[in-house]
């Protein structure tokens, strides 16, 4: 029955049941949740039953809502009205976008970027920016090959509805909000990926990709750009490598570098816990299919239309530190002018990239030599969630959705319910003050100080988390997903492997000191 006390585990039909854990047993946040419906588990309740009512399930309606309060959440910016003339026009009047919270990329760039224009084929059609002005230039799609073709596939999808929407009876809108629907719909799918791959990696915690679904993150941003897209390829990788499929991972990580950088990161933590267990033939078939497949989608592109390939690394490596950087934050409070000083617009700002992409080399360095170093072998999801958090606090670019990478790691890393959630939800509370500053305090918006005061508790939050992945990974008795006798869920042939060379020395010495002692 509901709300019996916990005294005895109860029976279960496999092994697999005995290895789950009851998130109301064992989560205080979860047992105080469910006492509006009877309380924790009881210890005689049937559990894995239920012939529709799987965890997944489960967490996949969670995440279904939670997309749903989303994309409301973006609503009041693709809202119509009628100008003086009759024409329907988007509705941004006295700066909504900011006002309501609502602001999505995918909006305005529908037009910037020329979607509206059937035949705009990115990489190969750009557009003249600040034309006219002594700062005119040749721009080009931003983005990466595959989330830029991503985009252009939604456009024509958009063409090809409002095509047929009289022929069919479709209901129509601007050009603009369907795109924005329609790209909105295939994000949300990626989004239930990503729910589905982290319920799979949590090998006897299936109830943990509840917090992917549920992510506060996940209402503010899953469609203030294309994020879901590639956090779902990375994901999803390290689904491949966790069934020991490594080429099919690199296939993965591979489309997911083409559609966005990060996932390249993987592969260090990757490669680190491979060289300690001697799997490096291992790793080295997978980062050999990722370059392959990125060099495949690439590749096209960067022969075809080269300028507009290479636009994509021209803005990284021109961009000043944006407002939701650390240095900026330093910048802005001391009135420090930055390493580079004042830069003219275009200008490349060398020693803010040198100084950045030094800080992030240093951070692996350090990772690498606790993966090496630690009692027991560290679980990969661990170690990518250290180097992703080390990659966002020490680049000069942190964009509001850049948040979602985190998600599935940290759930995975660190799954302490109360936690994560704490975190999620300071983070996605900087996008209130963020839509507040670029107001302007003339519009009734917010100073400047309270945005960057919010970047601060950010930075330090993760931060903190990082401390606490640091913390069990030398303490693995306190790793919540070790303590029941799990080795590594994401480790592929990783899991319960043994550790050679340095690592198994170095482990060696340190049993023998404390025999001695």
């Amino acid at each position: 029955m509901p709300g019996e006390s916990r005294r005895s585990a109860p029976l279960h039909s496999s092994a697999e049941e005995r290895e789950r854990i009851v998130p109301t047993w064992s989560e205080p946040l979860a047992a105080a949740a469910s006492k509006p419906i009877g309380g924790p588990l009881g210890t005689h309740a049937a559990v894995g039953r239920h012939w529709f009512w799987t965890p997944l399930r489960v967490a996949l309606l969670l995440a279904i809502i939670t997309l749903t309060l989303g994309w409301f959440g973006k609503a009041a910016c693709i809202q119509q009205y009628e100008t003086a003339d009759g024409a329907l026009a988007l509705d941004w009047r006295s700066d909504r976008q900011y006002v309501a919270l609502c602001y999505s990329d995918v909006i305005p760039l529908f037009g910037i970027q020329g979607f509206d224009d059937p035949d705009t084929f990115p990489y190969r059609d750009g557009w003249v920016e600040d034309e006219g002005t002594e700062h005119e230039q040749q721009r080009y799609m931003e983005y990466p090959v595959l989330t830029g073709l991503f985009q252009w596939a939604n456009a024509q999808l958009t063409h090809a509805w409002l095509d047929g929407a009289d022929t069919v009876l479709l209901p129509t809108a601007l050009p603009v909000v369907v795109y924005f629907n329609i790209s909105a719909l295939w994000l949300a799918m990626a989004w239930l990926v990503v729910v589905w791959s982290v319920s799979q990696l949590a090998r006897g915690r299936p109830w943990d990709a509840a917090l992917v679904a549920i992510s506060p993150l996940v209402i503010v941003h899953a469609f203030t750009n294309w994020d879901t897209l590639v956090v779902a390829f990375a994901t999803a990788a390290m689904l491949a490598w966790a069934r020991r499929k490594p080429a099919l991972a690199g296939a993965l990580l591979g489309l997911g570098a083409a559609a966005k950088l990060y996932p390249l990161f993987l592969l260090g933590p990757l490669l680190v816990l491979c060289l300690r267990a001697g799997k490096l033939r291992t790793w080295l078939r997978t980062a050999m299919t990722t370059v392959f497949v990125w060099a495949v989608v690439n590749l096209p592109i960067a022969l075809l239309y080269p300028s507009g390939w290479w636009e994509f690394q021209r803005l990284n490596s021109q961009r000043p530190a944006d407002p939701d950087s650390l240095y900026n934050v330093i910048s802005a409070f001391s009135g420090w002018p930055g390493f580079d000083g004042e830069l003219a617009p275009g200008e490349t700002p060398v020693v803010l990239n040198a100084v950045s992409a030094l800080l992030f080399l240093a951070c692996c360095a350090v990772i690498a030599w606790i993966a090496m170093t630690a009692p027991v072998r560290p679980r990969v999801a661990q170690l990518c969630f250290l180097v992703v958090a080390a990659f966002l606090l020490t680049n000069k670019v942190w964009s509001p959705q850049f948040s979602l990478w985190l998600v599935p790691l940290a759930v995975l890393a660190l799954p302490h319910w109360r936690l994560l959630l704490g975190w999620m939800t300071i983070d996605a509370l900087v996008w209130v003050p963020r839509m507040y500053y670029f107001l302007g305090t003339d519009n009734m918006g917010l100073p400047e100080e309270w945005f960057l005061s919010a970047v601060v508790l950010r930075g330090l939050t993760v931060a903190a988390l990082c401390a606490l992945v640091i913390h069990q990974i030398y303490r693995p008795a306190n790793d919540l997903v070790r303590q029941h006798g799990t080795d590594d869920p994401v480790g592929g042939v990783l899991d319960r492997s043994r550790d050679t060379g340095m690592a198994a020395r170095a482990g060696t010495r340190r049993r023998r000191h404390a025999r001695k002692g």
